[in-house]
């Protein structure tokens, strides 16, 4: 299976290892890359973006919950613009927030997955939560599920909608306009979170993922994660590659992108806050992300994390992941960002066929070791 782009020799296995995923049919279509002090030494793709069709150099997917990491980037730019203060509480920029005691939170309790609202309480359908106000108001209005700050509750599709509430109160402007005028427009672009009508031909097409190995029935209906993963249900092929879907701005999992456009965005962050000659962060902010804000057995993952704020931390469920001053995340199926702050290094992967995976897989985690393993031959 042929792999277009460019890669540095070091990165040889990298490419290697995409095309024999690709012929082996272990992946549909993908794309790579990786930025190193300040190179894009990485820029690969190959495959099928959906029957019949290519996938591109401009080739975009739903990247799930790697939009996260982007959103939290919106977020990180308006600190080093003073708009937004991560100590502050959230009620100070969304004053309906602090409704049932909810007064306390901070934004950075609210980056790091502990602000006591891990889902909606009322029903939602997939359209509701795409109305991104009448969505927000009603996490606003609703009483926490379990007491603010005590655990972490991966804030599974609700996380951008809370980032957004913030962002939208402190600056009048969406985490989708910063992220497309101030981040992704600078760097050449790679990244959408609400595609336009006019870029809709460019998203591949996902495929549904093998059956879990989770048995969600012994959860029982009041578990967490049953509560935000069918409330709404976010079916792949049924709900994520309709139209309506991808032109929505969902902050938590419906941004769109390629591994080229993600990795030049988040190696503001591997970076120290400037890349390709655009400064977005304060090496000081860049560093506060690292900074632990959860740390134990997630309430909807069931399984022990590390958050900082608006990232993973390197964390024994994640193996693959480089010890360090490392802050990543993952997206449902493998997509994957790493940022690497000593080493001025960052990864991304967006694939289009979703593999059984949360927070790892196999799939997943040999492109991430294979790639720092690379690293460490230059």
């Amino acid at each position: 299976m042929t792999v277009d782009g460019t890669c540095t020799e070091a990165f040889d296995p990298l490419r290697s290892l995409l095309a024999e995923n690709l012929t082996t049919g272990e992946d549909r279509g993908a794309a790579l890359a990786v930025v190193h002090d300040g190179e894009l030494v990485v820029d690969l793709w190959g495959g099928e973006a959906r029957a019949g069709v290519p996938w591109t150099r401009d080739t975009i997917t739903q990247v799930w919950s790697v939009t996260k990491t982007m959103a939290a980037l919106a977020l990180l730019t308006q600190v080093d613009n003073g708009l937004i203060d991560l100590d502050a509480p959230v009620a100070r920029y969304w004053p309906a927030f602090a409704a049932h005691g909810k007064d306390a939170v901070l934004v950075r309790q609210l980056l790091g997955h502990t602000s006591g609202v891990p889902g909606w309480t009322a029903p939602v359908t997939v359209e509701d939560i795409c109305e991104l106000e009448k969505s927000e108001a009603l996490l606003a209005e609703q009483e926490p599920w379990y007491p603010p700050g005590s655990a972490p509750a991966y804030q599974i599709v609700c996380h951008g909608h809370l980032v957004d509430g913030v962002v939208r109160g402190a600056t009048g402007r969406t985490v989708a306009e910063i992220l497309h005028e101030d981040v992704m427009a600078p760097l050449g672009g790679g990244f959408r979170l609400g595609v336009p009508e006019d870029e809709l031909d460019l998203c591949a097409d996902l495929s549904n993922p093998p059956p879990s190995n989770l048995d969600y029935a012994a959860l029982g209906p009041d578990h967490f994660l049953i509560r935000t993963i069918l409330n709404p249900l976010l079916a792949p092929e049924d709900v994520c590659n309709t139209p309506a879907w991808r032109r929505s701005a969902v902050g938590g999992a419906g941004g769109h992108g390629n591994a080229r456009g993600i990795a030049q965005a988040q190696a503001l962050v591997s970076h120290g806050g400037e890349y390709g000659g655009l400064r977005l962060l304060s090496p000081e902010t860049a560093a506060r992300v690292l900074e632990v804000q959860a740390d134990g057995v997630d309430q909807v993952l069931s399984v022990p994390v590390r958050f900082g704020m608006g990232y993973g931390l390197p964390m024994a469920t994640a193996p693959a992941v480089p010890q360090g001053r490392v802050c990543w995340w993952t997206g449902y199926g493998g997509a994957i960002v790493v940022n690497d702050l000593d080493r001025r290094t960052t990864l991304a992967y967006t694939p289009n066929k979703l593999a059984d995976h949360m927070v790892a897989s196999p799939r997943t985690d040999a492109y991430v070791r294979t790639a720092f393993d690379c690293l460490e031959n230059l």
